[in-house]
């Protein structure tokens, strides 16, 4: 069962526009997925299946870096290269240009999602939230960020104290060190601007803001956060 909140859209002008923000959403481990799937009765011990599933990772990683897509039933990948070409001679160059690894759902996946059953239930956070990020250098809207330029986070319960720097807006890559904004153009509940880091590494990242604020003027003990849900690309 997806659970699902409504919040007022701040990026429409009509006041009773809402939209659905899920809730409660559990992740699992490759440990937990292997011992659901031994409850199964799989004929597999579970050393053998983490076995199995270790070399298919490494095998899929190989393609992958071979420069391969895939086309399984639970997804389906393909390469892309961003960057501008100074002319037809030009080649690939790191410092100018990057590669994406694009994502899509199988046959399986796509047949899964079509049977998720939605439940309504009450919105009982009272975490930062954002609904929009805008990369301002680009124009860009939950797509990219580009690396010394200006982003704009959209939402509700925003405004944190810059002085704490435990409060912020970070960016967060998918492993490693969350990295702190300096920079900070406008700090308001119902929105913040900033400026990116420039030396932000290439790859995927998480806009994510931590804040004491309780209300406009009002500080708690403890931290809230709250993440945008979709990953940005870092764009030179």
């Amino acid at each position: 069962m997806l659970k699902y909140c409504l919040r007022e859209n701040l990026l429409t002008p009509a006041p009773d526009d809402y939209m659905a923000q899920v809730q409660d959403v559990r992740s699992y481990t490759l440990d937990e997925i292997i011992d659901l799937m031994m409850q199964k009765g799989s004929t597999l011990t579970k050393a053998d299946t983490k076995a199995a599933l270790q070399v298919y990772a490494e095998v899929v990683c190989t393609l992958i870096k071979d420069g391969a897509a895939l086309n399984t039933p639970l997804l389906n990948t393909s390469l892309s290269i961003s960057g501008t070409f100074n002319g037809a001679a030009d080649s690939f160059d790191k410092k100018r240009h990057t590669v994406h690894l694009n994502l899509s759902a199988g046959t399986l996946l796509k047949e899964a999602v079509g049977k998720i059953k939605c439940e309504k239930v009450e919105a009982a956070d009272t975490n930062p939230y954002i609904t929009e990020v805008t990369d301002i250098v680009s124009g860009k809207v939950n797509e990219v960020l580009t690396a010394g330029g200006v982003v704009q986070l959209v939402g509700s319960r925003l405004k944190f104290d810059p002085k704490d720097t435990a409060q912020g807006i970070f960016f967060v890559p998918e492993t490693g060190e969350a990295i702190r904004a300096a920079v900070i153009a406008e700090n308001k509940p119902a929105r913040l601007m900033a400026i990116i880091p420039a030396d932000l590494p290439a790859g995927s990242w998480y806009i994510e803001v931590k804040t004491k604020y309780a209300n406009a003027t009002k500080q708690l003990k403890t931290l809230k956060s709250g993440r945008f849900g979709k990953a940005l690309t870092r764009s030179s």
